[in-house]
C-alpha cells in the first residue's frame, strides 16, 4: 500500500487521536455541568455544555465532539431522543441517569451507548470512565483501521505463494485443506503451526489461512515474541488492569484480545519464556483470558496461527518447550520448504520482485541476463525468500541497462566445494574445464548419486543438474 493510500484510509477513519478529545456535556442541572466541564478542562479536554436537547443538536453542528455525556431526563426530551443521532454519526456516548431509572440506562446501552453512570455522580468517577471509554474507542477505530488496511493490502498487492515446484503444490493443497475445516461460521478454525526457515514466507501463509476462513473480515493481528521485550511480553500479550504494575497508569487490552474474534499469529512462537507457555496453553485450552492483575476471566474467540524456525521436538526434549503446548499448537501443520529446494521457482520469484519494483518506482520492464539466472540458481540463499526480495529490488534500482546483469547481483557463489578432492596442477587449465572436473569428481565420490554430489559440491541439485547439461555431463 503506497503512502498515499495509507493516508486515505486513515484520513475515512473516526479521529480519536487528537491531542484535546472533545467532550460534549448534555446536562440540564446547570451546577454539576459547569463542575464536571471544570474537571474535564482539568484533565486536558475540550468541553462544551448544553442544557436542552435543541442546544446540544445546534452545538453538534459547530463543535463536532468525539465524546458526549447524556443525561437522560432534560427540559425539552428524553435523551433516547438524541441517542440515536450519536450513534449514527460515530459518537461516543455516556449516559447519566438518576437513581431508579436504570431502565433508561439499559436501554440506552442497547441503542448505541456505551456506558452509563448513576447519579449522584462523583467526578474522579465520572474522569475514570471517561478515561477508559476514550482507550476502549482508540483501539477499537486503530482496529478497524488495521482492519481496512489488511483488506485493502491482500485486494491490491495480491496475497499469494507464488511457485510450480512440486513442494509449492503441496503447501497449497495443505493450505486448502486447511481452508475447508474452516468455513463453518459457528465453528472456531482448528489451530496451525508453520515450520520453515527464517524468510521462506511462513507469515504469507498465516494471512492465507486467515483470507480464507469465514472470519476473514475480522482482525489479523500478527506478533513477533521475539521482539517483544521480556519484561512487557505478559503485558502485550494478556493485556492489564491498571496499577497491576508500577508503569500500568491505566487498564489495556492484550493482543489476544485485540484478535477479537479473528486471527492472532504467534510468530516465532518458539521464542514464548517458559513461564508464559503455560498461560498461553491455558488460553488455548480453556479459551479464556484473564489480565494481569485482574480476576475477571475474557472469552476468547480468535482462532490461533503459530510459526517457527525452530525444532520445538528438540526444544520439548531440551526442557525449552512445553511438551502439552507442542501438542496443543501442532494440531494442523504446514511446512514452508527453503528456496534452495524450489527450483525454477526462484526464477518465477526473481521476476515477480523485478516487476514490483518497477512498478513502485515507475522503472522501464527488463529482463535478466543469462549469467544473473545462472547465478540464482547456483545460490543456496540462506534467507530464502526475504533476501531474494531485498537482492532483486536493490538489482532492479542500481542496474542501468537494458539488462539486469549478474554484477547488479550482490551475490556469489559459495566456495563450498574443498570436501571434493581436485587435483589443480595441470598448467592452463581453464574455469570452465576446472568447473567440468569438479563436478565429475564430486559425482564419481558420490558414487554417481547426485544429490550427494550436490551436498558435497555445497550447491542445490537443480543447479548441478544445470552445470552437467551445460558440460555435457552425462547422470546415471
Amino acid at each position: 500500500m503506497t503512502q498515499a493510500e495509507q493516508l486515505q484510509l486513515a484520513a475515512a477513519m473516526p479521529s480519536l487521536t487528537g491531542n484535546r478529545l472533545r467532550i460534549l456535556v448534555v446536562e440540564d442541572e446547570a451546577l454539576f455541568a459547569r463542575a464536571v466541564v471544570k474537571r474535564l478542562s482539568k484533565a486536558g479536554y475540550s468541553c462544551e455544555h448544553a442544557e436542552t436537547l435543541e442546544d446540544g443538536r445546534a452545538i453538534l453542528k459547530q463543535f463536532a465532539p468525539d465524546m458526549v455525556l447524556l443525561d437522560m431526563r432534560l427540559p425539552d426530551g428524553s435523551g433516547m431522543d438524541l441517542l440515536a443521532e450519536l450513534v449514527a454519526r460515530g459518537v461516543t456516548v455516556i449516559v447519566m441517569t438518576a437513581f431508579g431509572e436504570l431502565s433508561d440506562a439499559v436501554n440506552a446501552m442497547k441503542q448505541g451507548a456505551t456506558d452509563y453512570l448513576k447519579k449522584p455522580i462523583d467526578l474522579e468517577e465520572l474522569l475514570l470512565a471517561v478515561e477508559k471509554t476514550e482507550t476502549a474507542a482508540k483501539l477499537k477505530h486503530h482496529l478497524d483501521y488495521s482492519r481496512q488496511r489488511n483488506v485493502h493490502e491482500s485486494q491490491s498487492e495480491g496475497i499469494d505463494l507464488l511457485g510450480n515446484s512440486p513442494v509449492m503444490q503441496q503447501v497449497r493443497e495443505q493450505i486448502a485443506c486447511v481452508a475447508e475445516l474452516s468455513r463453518l461460521e459457528t465453528a472456531i478454525p482448528p489451530t496451525v503451526l508453520i515450520n520453515g526457515e527464517t524468510g521462506t514466507g511462513k507469515d504469507v501463509a498465516a494471512r492465507m489461512l486467515h483470507l480464507s476462513c469465514m472470519s476473514r473480515d475480522k482482525p489479523f493481528v500478527h506478533v513477533d515474541c521475539a521482539s517483544l521485550p521480556a519484561e512487557l511480553i505478559e503485558s502485550e500479550l494478556f493485556g492489564h488492569e491498571r496499577g497491576a504494575f508500577t508503569s500500568a497508569q491505566s487498564s489495556r487490552c492484550g493482543l489476544i484480545e485485540a484478535a477479537e474474534d479473528g486471527t492472532l499469529f504467534l510468530d516465532e512462537i518458539g521464542e514464548l519464556p517458559l513461564a508464559l507457555q503455560a498461560k498461553l496453553l491455558n488460553v488455548l485450552e480453556r479459551r479464556v483470558v484473564r489480565r494481569v492483575g485482574s480476576t475477571k476471566e475474557r472469552p476468547v474467540a480468535a482462532r490461533f496461527i503459530a510459526a517457527t524456525n525452530r525444532d520445538l521436538q528438540q526444544m520439548v526434549l531440551e526442557g525449552r518447550f512445553r511438551p502439552d503446548l507442542y501438542y496443543r499448537l501442532n494440531v494442523l501443520h504446514v511446512l514452508m520448504p527453503p528456496l534452495r529446494e524450489r527450483g525454477d521457482d526462484i526464477v518465477l520469484l526473481a521476476r515477480h520482485f523485478a516487476s514490483q519494483t518497477e512498478k513502485r518506482y515507475g522503472l522501464p520492464s527488463r529482463q535478466f541476463s543469462r549469467d544473473a539466472l545462472e547465478l540464482m540458481r547456483g545460490y543456496t540463499w540462506p534467507g530464502n525468500v526475504r533476501e531474494l526480495k531485498h537482492q532483486i529490488s536493490r538489482a532492479v534500482l542500481l542496474s542501468r541497462g537494458d539488462l539486469i546483469g549478474g554484477h547488479d547481483l550482490a551475490i556469489a557463489i559459495e566456495p563450498a566445494m574443498s570436501q571434493v578432492r581436485f587435483d589443480s596442477q595441470a598448467a592452463g587449465i581453464t574455469l570452465e574445464e576446472a568447473e567440468k572436473r569438479l563436478i565429475e569428481n564430486a559425482l564419481k565420490q558420490a558414487n554417481h548419486n547426485v544429490s550427494e554430489a550436490a551436498r558435497l559440491l555445497g550447491i542445490t541439485r537443480m543447479a548441478i543438474r544445470y552445470r552437467m547439461e551445460k558440460h555435457g555431463i552425462k547422470g546415471v
